[in-house]
């Protein structure tokens, strides 16, 4: 898709602005008031209703001023009746009204509001606003992107990179691996706007992401030359069927992001990939009796890295329940957790079957 010229997403931009701005304040407003949390899929998978208020606030502020675009919000639920429609649309806003629940319930400064718009499967705009700070990255194809209305620039850093990862991850696994420069926080949108404006290098995840998570971050990073690409390699795609990117990512400054993705395959660090198939490169990991056993399963989810399969997890599609658990516990106990933030609470706890 040839690049959008700056001037026809101006008023996108300036909305997506002032809605982030407006959610921010009502965030606060919750903190100051006190908040109250429920859970979804499992206890790490938070929400408030102050998630629901700024989704809602945002999602109508979309609709009143570009009544023509398809919608997708982490908060709102994504109906047949709304994926048929955004499916159906070119332009669809894909909306996290709190990235970093956890820390936003925690009283950590590191949570944000991202408003991405994608286009033809493409993401061309973002907003990523920290409320608890007072950043707001922006940035739109063909425009760079800036922080608080100045220009940014990538970082000159050389080969002395910043990987900003996520803090959970960092405390249950990656701590226990000396990959040079890492820097934990956070809101996974908050890490690809600071890295757009020069802040920090390169990321990746070994549990995978939505796209409300990452499309406006995405947005930032092409803006400003960078790339966000899926754990093996290959493109991330906008408003599909199921919005949920089935495996970890990976993305940075060009020369950052090549030394990132050979630093993880010379280090054989985990990632998930979720509903796999035949036509996954991570398919090749499972032996060939279970290439043979599963295909055109539906419900086949591992956990790998250096060409081995660390976990296995199989689940009937239409019922949640678990037909085969095998591998190592704990990367079972990661891969499980992946798989149940994604198609919600199994029917059972799978049993490891070493």
């Amino acid at each position: 898709m040839p690049p959008i010229p700056p001037a026809k997403l101006q008023q996108e931009l300036d909305t997506a602005i002032t809605l982030a701005r407006e959610a921010g304040a009502l965030l606060l407003s919750h903190l100051a008031r006190g908040i109250t949390v429920e859970h979804k899929t499992s206890a790490e998978d938070t929400v408030t209703a102050a998630d629901r208020e700024a989704s809602a606030l945002i999602v109508a502020g979309l609709k009143a001023a570009f009544p023509g675009d398809g919608l997708l919000s982490e908060e709102e639920t994504d109906s047949p009746e709304n994926k048929a429609e955004r499916l159906g649309r070119e332009r669809v806003w894909i909306v996290d009204p709190i990235d970093g629940t956890n820390d936003f319930i925690k009283g950590s400064s590191d949570f944000s509001v991202s408003i991405g718009l994608a286009v033809g499967g493409e993401p061309v705009l973002g907003v990523v606003f920290a409320p608890a700070s007072g950043e707001l990255f922006a940035g739109m194809a063909g425009a760079g992107v800036t922080k608080n209305g100045e220009a940014t620039a990538v970082s000159t850093r050389g080969d002395s990179f910043v990987i900003a990862i996520s803090g959970t991850e960092y405390k249950r696994e990656l701590h226990l691996h000396d990959l040079p420069g890492m820097k934990p926080s956070g809101s996974i949108a908050l890490k690809l706007a600071r890295i757009a404006a020069g802040e920090a290098d390169a990321t990746f995840t070994m549990s995978p992401r939505s796209e409300w998570d990452i499309a406006a971050g995405h947005a930032l990073l092409l803006a400003s030359g960078g790339e966000l690409l899926r754990r093996d390699g290959l493109p991330i795609r906008y408003n599909q069927p199921s919005p949920h990117i089935e495996q970890g990512i990976v993305g940075g400054r060009p020369e950052a992001l090549a030394w990132l993705t050979a630093e993880l395959a010379a280090r054989a660090l985990p990632t998930a990939h979720l509903g796999l198939d035949e036509s996954a490169l991570a398919w090749a990991t499972l032996s060939q009796a279970d290439q043979a056993g599963l295909a055109g399963h539906g419900g086949v989810s591992i956990r790998h890295a250096g060409g081995q399969t660390l976990a296995l997890l199989v689940v009937d599609p239409a019922t949640r329940t678990v037909e085969r658990a095998e591998g190592d516990a704990f990367h079972l106990s990661r891969l499980t957790r992946d798989v149940v933030r994604a198609i919600g609470a199994l029917n059972e706890q799978p049993q490891v079957n070493p």
